[in-house]
């Protein structure tokens, strides 16, 4: 893994932003987390950082590719550092309580999805760039 925090410092200051105490703060949360993150969970995590200041920060760092927002089947947008800052992964995702949990798949299967999707992207005319996979179904909590 990258040095995380060098890394966003670095990206911050391209855009002329600086890496303030809670942008940090952020970062080391997505850091330490098991997985994307809602904001409610960050803001827990991140104690004595107001929620405007978060929703201003997440903006700022998802605008300069330190984090990426996650979408979700419920209406909480969740977060996590962006991939070239952890490693490739994909998820699942629970359609019943929304909980994201991030998995990853032998390098040998990964390279065939990436065969199977670069011929996809071939037959429409289309440059892929990068996949994301997200497995959507009902999690153990939600079964149980």
């Amino acid at each position: 893994m990258a040095d995380v925090h060098a890394t966003a410092g670095e990206r911050l200051r391209l855009d002329k932003q600086r890496y303030t105490e809670g942008r940090r703060a952020i970062v080391a949360a997505l850091v330490a987390a098991d997985g994307p993150q809602r904001v409610d969970e960050l803001l827990e995590a991140c104690a004595g950082l107001a929620q405007s200041s978060a929703y201003r920060n997440l903006a700022v760092l998802e605008r300069t590719g330190v984090i990426r927002r996650v979408v979700a089947l419920d209406d909480f947008a969740r977060y996590e550092l962006a991939e070239d800052l952890t490693e490739h992964h994909h998820h699942l995702v629970c359609e019943v309580c929304g909980r994201i949990e991030d998995f990853t798949i032998p390098a040998p299967l990964e390279a065939d999805l990436e065969d199977c999707l670069d011929s996809v992207a071939s037959r429409f005319g289309f440059d892929g760039l990068s996949h994301q996979l997200d497995l959507v179904g009902v999690c153990d909590r939600c079964r149980n």
